[in-house]
């Protein structure tokens, strides 16, 4: 063991190393991501769960309704189930037509409810819903998997395990309206709710309560279909998830919600440093450890991609989970190369794991060792064995964004350049003259409202441009700020330049945010805008990252977790990775 005065000196990592689009782009869901902590929740509280409705005809077409009760309130899902020509299905945000389309109400709807929901949720942007829901949302089937799984189970057999792990869903939604688009309830009439006070509670819930209505939806069709037909194996019903499609739309909001980002990722750091600072883990903490990298193992080897960028992040993590094993099973360069299984039977005499501070060490290892990618991974992984110690910070995950935060005008010149350097020392270092720091605008679309990202030397776009470039604007306030003494004051300066009064009120935004600004160039000519997306849907929960293109992905949601029914007596969060052989997780 290490003495006391030997200890490893631990702090939590800096945002200039957190920030950054490569790492972000590399983030994993971990026990805070909001799926769990809806799980959690909804396994500590006794929620129930009810079908009231399910009006479904034999060609899959008809209206259900699903409802959640927590201990003061009921929320119910109204689901539409469409017959949809195969010409009509698409991913594309221009879609006017969808296989289904639901809206998460608030309560229990009346008849009068349903037929205004009838009337308006299928149009989906095209029509409106009220403050009396809380989300708006759409799926459509797999195109691979649909009719195949109904066929099988029709004729009376399971359909195939492998099948199901390459593809991992059934249905795949475009998008989860909520935070009052299209007539919903705005987030702070619902805030106050503790249920929905961590982020994206009613929209992870819907996307639950999604799931369980298409796989009743693909049983119950293959029941109509034949007298001999079976349900699903409930092991094999948990392997399908829901699948998502998300494109740049979702790209904006880590950079126009930087206290609420801070708080995520502060969070999440928090998680880390907490575990890196336990000196002896019990040998139960080392056994869950060792388990969660197997599994881990597992789930990499299911994760499929036809994009070469993501097929390289996958292949280069196979790699360091080979590495991390590897590790784990010998130490200091022997070569007894044990096998994944061997991971589960206990410390051995020269376990790495058995030391002072092992999960510091650990991390140390990881970044000298392997990619930005797997060194995230173990972060996550990290924080399996130690519900106890950080599920709590879930509930510094909220932000109020709803006050604007004041601009101190009589701040100094020099404090002011001072803050600059130190949030955007990375931005004023960028030679912005050069087309290709300067190559892109985003823009929102006339057609659907949504976010755009164009080429701004190539197209129109520059008068159209959405201050999503603070690294830029940064470099350009520093730059005026030249001009003017260092005993002179913000007030006067912002009067002449009012140009650069959102950069100066973001300053004031992350001295209470520091992990708040992403360290990188957002509109670079090489920015991924996945890398955003990627960020983001960690913090949802979401896993099987599928880039379509550099700026959408596909991925899957609550893959492997227990269906409401089976909740009361099922883990919360030991649903994330799959099973290996042997393993009762």
């Amino acid at each position: 063991m290490t003495s006391p005065s030997e200890a490893p000196v631990i702090d939590r990592r800096s945002p200039d190393a957190v920030m950054r689009l490569e790492r972000m782009g590399s983030f994993h869901q971990c026990r805070l991501s909001f799926m769990r902590t809806l799980l959690r929740r909804m396994k500590h509280e006794g929620w129930t769960f009810e079908r009231p409705r399910f009006d479904i005809d034999a060609n899959g077409v008809g209206t259900a309704l699903y409802s959640a009760t927590t201990p003061t309130r009921t929320y119910t899902l109204v689901a539409f189930a469409h017959d949809l020509p195969d010409d009509l299905r698409s991913d594309r945000v221009i879609a006017t037509a969808w296989d289904t389309t639901f809206a998460l109400h608030d309560g229990e709807p009346t008849e009068a409810d349903i037929e205004r929901l009838r009337a308006n949720v299928p149009l989906q942007e095209a029509g409106r819903v009220s403050g009396s829901e809380l989300t708006l949302s759409r799926a459509n089937r797999s195109v691979r998997l649909w009719s195949t799984v109904i066929d099988t189970l029709a004729a009376g057999h399971q359909p195939d395990a492998e099948a199901i792990e390459s593809v991992g869903y059934l249905m795949r939604t475009t998008a989860v309206y909520g935070s009052g688009k299209f007539g919903a309830a705005d987030r702070q009439s619902i805030a106050d709710r503790p249920e929905l006070l961590a982020p994206f509670q009613a929209e992870m819930l819907t996307v639950y309560l999604i799931r369980t209505f298409v796989m009743d939806l693909v049983e119950h069709l293959a029941a109509a279909a034949s007298p001999a037909a079976v349900a699903l194996d409930p092991a094999l019903r948990r392997r399908f998830g829901i699948g998502n499609s998300t494109g740049l739309g979702m790209a904006p909001f880590l950079l126009t919600h930087p206290r609420l980002i801070s708080n995520w990722v502060a969070a999440r750091e928090e998680a880390l440093f907490r575990v890196r600072a336990v000196e002896a883990p019990s040998d139960d903490e080392t056994e869950t450890f060792r388990r969660f990298v197997a599994r881990a193992r597992r789930g990499v080897d299911t994760w499929h991609s036809d994009h070469p960028l993501q097929q390289a992040k996958i292949a280069s993590l196979t790699e360091d989970l080979r590495l991390l094993t590897d590790h784990l099973s010998t130490h200091h360069g022997s070569t007894d190369h044990r096998s994944t299984d061997h991971l589960s039977t206990g410390a051995h005499d020269d376990d790495p794991l058995a030391v002072s501070h092992p999960w510091d060490a650990l991390i140390r290892w990881a970044e000298a060792s392997l990619s930005v990618e797997g060194q995230e991974l173990v972060v996550s992984l990290l924080l399996e064995p130690y519900g106890h110690l950080v599920d709590d910070l879930t509930a510094t995950m909220h932000a109020d964004e709803s006050a604007p935060t004041p601009i101190d005008g009589t701040l100094p010149i020099a404090e002011v350049k001072a803050r600059l350097a130190s949030h955007y020392a990375w931005a004023i270092d960028i030679d912005w003259g050069r087309p290709a720091a300067d190559a892109r605008a985003w823009y929102v679309s006339e057609e659907k409202l949504e976010p755009r990202l164009g080429e701004r030397h190539d197209e129109p776009v520059g008068e159209f441009e959405q201050p999503l470039q603070p690294g830029r604007d940064a470099a350009r306030m520093f730059d005026a700020l030249a001009a003017w003494d260092d005993t002179d004051q913000l007030g006067p300066f912002l009067r002449s330049h009012p140009e650069h009064r959102h950069i100066a009120r973001r300053l004031f935004v992350l001295d209470q945010a520091p992990y708040g600004e992403i360290r990188d160039n957002t509109i670079a000519d090489d920015m991924l805008p996945i890398d955003l997306l990627r960020a983001k849907l960690s913090f949802f929960g979401a896993t099987h990252f599928d880039p379509r293109s550099d700026r959408w992905v596909r991925i899957n949601m609550f893959r492997g977790a227990p269906f409401p029914h089976e909740l009361a007596t099922a883990d919360p969060d030991g649903w994330t990775y799959p099973p290996v052989s042997g393993s009762s997780l």
